[in-house]
């Protein structure tokens, strides 16, 4: 970086459409590279990716692209990398040709992959619940929005420095409605071997489902330090995702609990409705693991396809003596028996079928036995507060009404209620509906007087998005010092706010004082921080009571601490 004509220097700092200067590399893909990189018109901090030049003109990997800016330009989620601009710019190709390349400018975000933290070995498991409930979380608004992501992994989850999750990379993402796509309809596996989900591998639509299994291998690989199936080829990992039966996290890593291996049991399975149907679900089976407690287990019609299974029951007494009698009713039987055997296995068996029905009935999911003084508590999550309580109104219910803060939900809406839906309860039971306020609002953090990249720190650690940064002159503060905020410092805003700055350039405004007395004028420019020499005479002009300015050396903007001369009459 030392000489000009030192060429790939020069091509690491080109600007692309006339804003956006190129820096270091980040990383590379099999279709794009990530380079850091400055927005010269906003001053700030951008990623920008650019589509490789040789795949510039095959019209396959241009869609895909467009299609990654487009998917993730309609999001916009503290836990999602925002995607800020796009375009084309002029490249050369392996052969010198120039072709248009498309770019997609994004968020920069400071921090690690995933993958990388996972290479250091098995991460805690709290850790690694809360990374996985911020990769839910992400999912959650993005399914709301309408766009399964596909290619859930390691390397597209990234992490902040703060610790906060931000996914990436919506190459493949699909619209919901759009998802019918299979592999036996493209030349290539779209997403990765060894988080697809089984459908994925089958070749069969996918769904919200997909990313949810694809999450669930997410968590295998950070609680183990490798993913559930390995193989030589991809191939052979895919099938394994169709036909094999994963270890239990806990049997790789003592420190995982029962209560983890419980939620990887039911985000693992293979039918994916027997797998976690919303993120949302799958997020308050963490919050149950985290505490401890082992969430219900998932029910299955497939025992074939039960992950995790357990080792068989022991066999009772007397479930022991009922094979055994049906193990007799195969051989000869003889007059020898008594007829009484035949009548008191009789009544055993039918008491055995009697008691059988009252355990599964006891043990049933309360939302199946419902009374004429039962009812169950509607699904009223993401509804406005007055459709919520026509629904519990209906459902013979009475609501009490609870706000609080959410990032997810719009203000007004129902977050969650209490009984949660399903809930068998009594007619006229009283449920309580947590409704949105709206975001959290936070204090704007004073940031006046720190330079750019610490008050941006601090902004961010506090929740707000960088907007923009415009340069003011200042008398004292040096090039780059915060001057002041917008929203202003001290008052209160939504987390995920986006707040502007405003910074000093460095210089001065240096204000015309002619006309001025001497010493008011002095007064006035040392006040400004410039440097005032002692007055010249200028003997061109008549000498004039007071002294006053006739002139000055300089004037308007200025490099802070300037030195200024100023002039006198002094003539005949």
């Amino acid at each position: 970086m030392s000489t000009e004509q030192e060429t790939p220097v020069t091509d690491l700092r080109r600007v692309i459409a006339g804003r956006y200067e190129v820096g270091e590399l980040l990383g590379r893909g099999g279709m794009s590279d990530v380079h850091k990189g400055v927005d010269t018109r906003l001053g700030r901090t951008v990623a920008i990716k650019l589509l490789k030049p040789q795949l510039a003109t095959d019209p396959a990997f241009r869609t895909r692209f467009r299609q990654e800016a487009q998917a993730a330009a309609r999001m916009a989620h503290p836990t999602i990398v925002r995607v800020f601009d796009a375009g084309e710019d002029t490249v050369h190709d392996e052969d010198g040709n120039e072709v248009q390349a498309p770019f997609i400018i994004m968020e920069y975000v400071d921090g690690v992959p995933l993958d990388e933290l996972i290479e250091r070995g098995p991460i805690v498991p709290e850790h690694a619940i809360r990374l996985t409930e911020g990769i839910l979380t992400a999912l959650e608004y993005s399914h709301r929005a309408g766009v399964v992501h596909r290619d859930i992994k390691p390397a597209n989850i990234l992490i902040t420095r703060q610790g906060q999750v931000k996914v990436t990379d919506f190459g493949i993402a699909r619209a919901i409605s759009e998802t019918s796509a299979s592999l036996s309809q493209t030349t290539a596996i779209l997403g990765t071997a060894s988080y697809f989900s089984p459908e994925q591998a089958r070749g069969e639509q996918v769904d919200a489902r997909t990313d949810l299994y694809s999450t669930g291998v997410v968590l295998f690989e950070m609680l183990t330090g490798r993913p559930p199936f390995r193989g030589e080829t991809p191939v052979q990992v895919a099938y394994q995702h169709i036909s094999e039966i994963p270890v239990k996290p806990s049997s790789l890593n003592p420190k995982v609990s029962p209560a983890l291996d419980a939620v990887e049991r039911k985000a693992l399975q293979k039918d994916r409705f027997e797998r976690y149907q919303t993120a949302a679900e799958f997020r308050a089976d963490l919050e149950v693991a985290a505490s401890g407690r082992v969430p219900r287990a998932p029910k299955s019609n497939a025992p074939a396809d039960l992950l995790f299974a357990p080792p068989p029951a022991p066999v009772s007494k007397v479930e022991a003596s009922f094979r055994q009698l049906a193990d007799d009713s195969r051989q000869p039987r003889t007059q020898s028996r008594p007829p009484a055997l035949w009548i008191i296995a009789g009544v055993l068996t039918v008491m055995a079928v009697i008691a059988a029905l009252l355990i599964a009935i006891m043990n049933q999911n309360p939302s199946q036995v419902i009374s004429d003084t039962s009812t169950t508590v509607p699904s009223i999550a993401g509804e406005p507060l007055a459709q919520a309580k026509q629904a519990l109104t209906d459902a013979d219910l009475k609501m009490v009404v609870e706000y609080e803060a959410s990032d997810t939900q719009d203000k007004g809406t129902v977050i969650r209620s209490d009984p949660d839906e399903g809930f068998v309860a009594t007619k006229g039971t009283e449920v309580t509906v947590f409704v949105s306020s709206g975001q959290a609002t936070v204090t704007v953090p004073d940031v006046t007087g720190m330079s750019d990249k610490d008050a941006q720190k601090k902004l961010t650690d506090a929740g707000f998005q960088i907007g923009f940064v415009r340069l003011a002159d200042s008398a004292t503060e040096p090039s780059g010092t915060v001057l002041s905020t917008d929203p202003a410092k001290n008052t209160q805003a939504h987390k995920g706010d986006t707040v502007d700055l405003t910074e000093s350039n460095g210089k001065v405004s240096v204000p015309d004082v002619t006309g001025h007395s001497m010493q008011d004028a002095q007064q006035e420019l040392s006040a400004l921080g410039l440097q005032v020499d002692a007055p010249q005479p200028d003997s061109s002009c008549k000498v004039q009571a007071g002294t006053p300015v006739i002139r000055q050396s300089i004037v308007g903007d200025q490099p802070q601490g300037a030195e200024i001369q100023l002039y006198y009459c002094f003539g005949d």
